[in-house]
Order: C-alpha cells, then structure tokens, then sequence
C-alpha cells in the first residue's frame, strides 16, 4: 500500500510506517519510556529525510503522552509545580533549538548534526543502561546486594540560589536546575524528534533527586507539552512536519504500546531494561556505520 508523503516528497508502503509506529509503541509500553529516541532513527533508515523525521517523531510522541500523563494524573503521580517549571525551560529550549536548527540547515549540515546527536546520546546512555542492569543480574546471581543509592540532589543543584519548594517531589531547590533541565532537553526535541524522556528521567532521580513515583509522569507532562511546541515551531519555521508520516505512525504506536503494557506485566524488569539497552547500542552503531560509511553514488541530482 504506498502512501505519498507530501512533506517528504517521496512514497512509501504505509504498512511499513505503521508497523515502525507499532514497533516504538510495543517498546514504549513495554519499557516504559517514550519511542521518539528510536522513532526517528528507524524513519532515517527506511529513507526518509533526517528533518522530515526528527519533526514528525515530535508530534507522535505529542499523541502518545496524552494517555501516560492521565493515567499517572488519577493516581498522583505527577507534580505539576516542578512539571511548570520544566514546561516553562522547555519552551525556551525549543526556541534556542529552532534558531540552532535554522543555522545548522542553513550550512547544510543539519542531517549530520542529528545523526551524531544520536550516535552520541544513544550510546552513552546504552552503555549505562547495560551496565546496570548487568550489575543488578550479577549481584541477584551471586546474592551479594548492590550498595544502596541515597536519594538527594546534585551537590551543584544545592548551591543554587532561590529555593522552592516541590511538595510533592518532596524538595527544597532552586528553580533555576529544573529550568536548566528542560532547556536542554528542548532543545534535543527540537533537533531530534525525541520526548527527552530518556534523558528526563535520569537526571531528574539523580541531579534533581526527585521521589521516584512521580518522575514518569512528571517527565510525561513535560514531554507532553514540549513536544506540542515543537511541532508547532517546526510547522511555522522548518515546515518539516509531515502530517500523513505523523498519523501513520500515530495509528500504530497506540495499538503497539497497549500490546507491551500488558508483555511488560509478565516479564522481569531488569532483563527488559538489558533487551532496551541493547536495541539502543544497536541503533547507536547502525548510525555511527552510516556517518562513516561511503555512499555508492557520492552526488545525486534533483529536480528544484
């Protein structure tokens, strides 16, 4: 069944798109973190264009939040004080993001931008990922226990001026960290398509030292709200939104992410964080080989 991406400007078998989608949602539910990070890689893979993919991930993962964040709002798991603030961080981000994102296009260099932003976050977070989880399957092997992590927030957090307090977060710290924090990660949505839950999450148990049962949803109502900006910036500044691409994988993210809630019940947590981590050590290297590897035809012609 080929579909003619307008954006894109190129056909492409629906099917295949909305199966990538039910790929990143199967993952998504079953992981618990949000698809984008590899939403994005597999789209460059199939063929479409870096821009053209890094946009529109943006707006799938804009639709796949929605659930998350009303389902972890029911039980209170979500601290909208710190979520504000992060929201608020986000939005300048995506505007810093947006003017990068112009310059980098303007140079002809923003497809290469975005696949070593990939090689660089995928790999380094993969290869902690791993690294944990096989740390937690030796010890639960050799019943020597790991030593446990005390909560609390980066020493650089605490020299911070302006405290608040996060009620619900259970912290008393400076605004200026969580803003930080999602002025990054707005910017890495605004370049790479992602939710920056991947990256959110981490930093916001061990910079932030945030009480873990609310920083999923937390980072959900972020992701939520980040991510509507960035398809919007992308649709007024880059017009690389493509919206077919958009539905497509919308269509099969939702399917897919319901399938691996419920696989994600019945397997251990531990070794599903070790198949993740591997899934984004083997996205990282197929990236890395295409940044290093020599095309067989090294000049194309287009029509203008």
């Amino acid at each position: 069944m080929d579909v003619y991406l307008p954006i894109a400007n190129l056909s492409v078998n629906g099917l295949v798109i909305v199966a990538l989608g039910a790929l990143t949602g199967l993952l998504s539910g079953m992981f618990g973190v949000g698809g984008g990070f590899l939403t994005t890689p597999l789209l460059i893979f199939y063929g479409v264009p870096p821009t053209v993919a890094a946009a529109s991930a943006a707006s799938q993962v804009t639709g796949a939040s929605v659930s998350g964040v009303f389902a972890h709002s029911r039980r209170g798991g979500v601290d909208y004080h710190m979520g504000a603030v992060l929201v608020a961080g986000g939005a300048i981000g995506t505007g810093l993001g947006a003017l990068l994102f112009r310059l980098l296009d303007r140079i002809g260099q923003i497809d290469t931008a975005i696949n070593i932003l990939y090689v660089v976050l995928l790999g380094s977070i993969g290869g902690l990922m791993a690294k944990e989880s096989i740390d937690t399957l030796r010890a639960a092997r050799t019943g020597v226990p790991l030593p446990a992590r005390k909560r609390r927030h980066h020493p650089m957090v605490a020299n911070l001026p302006m405290r608040w307090r996060f009620y619900r977060s259970g912290l008393y710290i400076s605004p200026l960290a969580p803003l930080l924090l999602g002025i990054f990660t707005g910017i890495l949505t605004m370049l790479m398509g992602i939710g920056g839950g991947f990256v959110m999450v981490p930093a916001m148990l061990y910079i932030l030292g945030m009480s873990a049962n609310v920083v999923v949803g937390t980072s959900l109502f972020q992701i939520l709200f980040v991510t509507m900006i960035t398809t919007m910036m992308h649709a007024l500044t880059t017009h690389a939104v493509d919206i077919v691409l958009a539905s497509l994988l919308l269509f099969g993210s939702v399917s897919g992410a319901q399938i691996g809630a419920q696989f994600a019940q019945k397997a251990s947590p531990v070794r599903l964080r070790l198949v993740l981590a591997v899934i984004v050590l083997l996205v990282a290297l197929r990236m890395a080989i295409g940044l290093g590897w020599r095309p067989d035809e090294i000049y194309t012609i287009a029509p203008l």
